[in-house]
């Protein structure tokens, strides 16, 4: 069954999620929301690599302020990110928050929690409900002795009839937990409670290695179930490769077919080339071609190489100062190593004109 079928459509400015919406990639800025030139400009690098919703930190009036300046310069729904004072979610979505993400519990009484409904209802502002593990409550924790995924549900549920009891149904769930078996067996348990869309991520995941692995495993066994209408990978660093390894995953999984794919050999003793240098060269080449759906292959050896790419529809292969450019299997030209990157550019290009 594909959960993400089935729950309900919210809009979020100009995009739809649930209902069986393609899945959306989102990430996070880590720049002061206070410097709105600085978080501007990470948005929009992170526009480039693909973000398709970004969220940014409202400690501050002030930062709740900027969100007005910040949203006349991107093209992306922009969520403001909500803890503890209610006053900064009013003051963020009058600023032009597309949606605003709170933890119910932490701003305090209904009656403020009502105030935050009311501001969201008067603007038609979508409220993502995020629970996290590092933050459940008390007496959860001691309920099912210790943070389990159970606990991560029942606190969620509760945090959502917080605001359903206001008369507001424009929602969006998280729940996240570092812990990738947790998080899998919370979302399998929520999605057939619940029928808001689902925001999926494994928080805290780690650095570049790490945190990517826990993240395509987390979000590959959660996705595979049919579970899921937006992502995050949350890697520590710069946030334009959370978005990279998001459309990874998405395309491993069949979720997306959009974009080029990169296909390289591992390398063994046969490779003549700096593969490692070649293949990176590709992957940055390939950022300019956002609007091409097609498969590149970087292959190491001359040899086995355009075997080995007869899959992708166009594939490189370098052997000692010579290369090969391959196309729909076969060869189609010998040239000079140095020549590779700007024979594939030329037929990337000419791919482009093709369907223009």
């Amino acid at each position: 069954m594909s959960y993400r079928e089935h729950t309900k459509m919210i809009r979020i400015k100009d995009r739809v999620i649930g209902g069986g919406n393609p899945v959306l990639i989102q990430s996070m800025t880590n720049t002061k929301t206070e410097d709105a030139e600085a978080t501007i400009r990470q948005i929009l690098a992170l526009e480039k690599a693909g973000c398709e919703i970004v969220r940014a930190t409202v400690p501050t009036m002030e930062a709740a302020e900027n969100f007005r300046k910040i949203k006349q310069a991107i093209h992306i729904p922009l969520v403001a990110d909500i803890h503890f004072d209610w006053r900064l979610a009013i003051a963020a979505i009058e600023n032009g928050a597309d949606k605003v993400r709170i933890n119910p519990g932490n701003i305090g009484s209904k009656e403020r929690v009502m105030e935050v409904v009311r501001a969201a209802r008067e603007r038609g502002v979508p409220l993502r409900v995020g629970v996290n593990s590092g933050s459940l409550e008390k007496e959860l924790v001691e309920k099912y002795h210790g943070v389990t995924a159970e606990g991560l549900v029942e606190s969620a549920l509760s945090e959502v009839g917080l605001i359903e009891d206001c008369g507001y149904d424009r929602i969006v769930v998280s729940i996240k937990s570092s812990d990738v078996m947790m998080s899998y067996a919370a979302h399998k348990m929520i999605a057939e409670k619940c029928p808001y869309p689902l925001h999926v991520g494994i928080t805290e995941a780690g650095g570049l290695i790490r945190g990517n692995i826990k993240s395509a495993i987390g979000l590959g066994l959660i996705l595979n179930e049919g579970i899921g209408d937006t992502i995050r990978v949350s890697l520590t660093g710069d946030p334009v490769n959370e978005v990279e390894s998001a459309k990874q995953i998405l395309r491993t999984l069949g979720l997306r077919s959009d974009g080029i794919e990169v296909v390289s050999c591992p390398t063994c003793g046969r490779t003549e080339i700096d593969l490692v240098g070649l293949a990176g060269q590709v992957e940055e080449m390939v950022k300019d071609y956002p609007d091409l759906n097609m498969k590149i292959a970087v292959m190491g050896c001359v040899v086995n190489g355009p075997g080995e790419a007869r899959e992708a529809d166009l594939g490189i292969a370098g052997g000692k100062g010579v290369g090969i450019l391959i196309k729909g299997g076969e060869v189609i030209r010998r040239l000079p190593e140095e020549e590779l990157l700007p024979a594939l550019r030329e037929e990337l290009e000419l791919y482009r004109a093709h369907l223009s």
